[in-house]
């Protein structure tokens, strides 16, 4: 049988993320070799801010165009203290985002064995949800400027840009997705009171390319009471879409709640496969604990089970979640985020581990 080989391009970039990055190159190593039928072919980038300090580029002008030959990247984190988070964000991460039309972020959030949500009473029955970040404009568009610097009428703008475009295709991703779930529930996020013209149009297609989804339970809610929403009744939840921003706040308190966002993975994808998607864990670069060995992989490994899941290999993607929520259940191997000891290399291992011993 001919090997399935997969190019995927690894960027550590900064702080944990390169620590989180080589335990999940090692986890999926062990699972090529587990399952015989495929295998990687891994470049790693030296991407960053150590790269941005020494040439004043997080990364070749050329960089996004360098990846398109390959099938996924699998991205740490970018960020360091002293350099504005502005200029890292724009200067790699959405600088790969955008070029590459990565424009359904999706990020899944649910409560692992052996995981405590901080939420009285609720378990994993009660929470088990999927954002999806439209994830190419809205409030990330990049669209503003500045002008007359350091005098009283300075002005800044961020104009936020929704298209009919845009928001029809994350509208029917969204739906698909629900679609696939067993509840069919969707929820719109929105804050159309308030903003009047892009929100509006946001509500309008929503209900549009609700009628191509007749099975579909849907319902529209606005931004702030979403927060009450997710945190006094989860378990009427089940898929949400979101703007850019709106997604962003949201996915990070969805972390929160299923225990810690040291779990919480995320895929930027390309849905028609025209470029490589893009995956990769919303802890950031945690500069705080960045050299103590002590960072929390499993947020990683879940992404990487998403990006398996993207590149059709299912089965793998299953053994890989069937291993990570095997170690997840044993409380000594929890990272100190979920409050216990263990090590990033004790919960590799464990993973790899899992991996080796299970039977098909």
């Amino acid at each position: 049988m001919n090997k399935k080989t997969y190019r995927v391009a690894a960027i550590g970039g900064d702080g944990i993320g390169v620590e989180v990055v080589d335990a999940c190159l090692d986890v999926l190593e062990a699972l090529a070799a587990r399952d015989g039928g495929f295998a990687f072919d891994v470049e790693s980038f030296d991407w960053g801010t150590e790269r941005y300090r020494t040439t004043g580029a997080f990364m070749p002008e050329d960089g996004a165009d360098q990846l398109r030959a390959f099938d996924a990247i699998l991205f740490g984190a970018v960020g360091a203290p002293d350099v504005p988070d502005h200029l890292t964000l724009w200067g790699l991460r959405l600088a790969i985002c955008q070029p590459l039309d990565q424009y359904a972020n999706v990020r899944p959030t649910r409560i692992l064995p052996g995981i405590r949500s901080p939420l009285s009473g609720v378990g994993s029955g009660d929470l088990d949800w999927v954002i999806v970040r439209e994830n190419s404009e809205g409030e990330y568009a990049g669209q503003g400027g500045r002008s007359h610097p350091g005098l009283p009428i300075e002005v800044a703008t961020d104009v936020s840009i929704f298209t009919r475009t845009g928001i029809e295709r994350i509208m029917r991703f969204a739906f698909k997705l629900a679609q696939s779930r067993p509840r069919k529930l969707l929820t719109v996020v929105t804050k159309s009171n308030a903003q009047r013209h892009g929100m509006v149009l946001w509500d309008q297609i929503a209900a549009e390319i609700a009628q191509e989804f007749p099975d579909v339970t849907w319902d529209k809610m606005l931004v702030d009471a979403m927060t009450v929403r997710m945190t006094m009744n989860p378990a009427s939840l089940d898929t949400i879409v979101a703007t850019n921003l709106h997604a962003d706040i949201l996915s990070d308190l969805a972390a929160a709640l299923s225990g810690s966002i040291g779990i919480a993975p995320t895929a930027n994808l390309n849905p028609e496969r025209q470029t490589p998607s893009m995956f990769e864990p919303i802890h950031g670069s945690a500069f705080d604990i960045t050299g103590k060995g002590v960072a929390n992989p499993v947020a990683t490994f879940w992404t990487a089970a998403m990006m398996l899941d993207h590149l059709d290999e299912h089965k793998a993607a299953d053994r890989l979640m069937q291993a990570v929520e095997t170690v997840t259940a044993d409380t000594a191997l929890h990272t100190p985020d979920l409050g216990g000891k263990a090590t990033t290399r004790m919960v590799t291992e464990a993973v790899i581990a899992a991996i080796r011993g299970r039977n098909d």
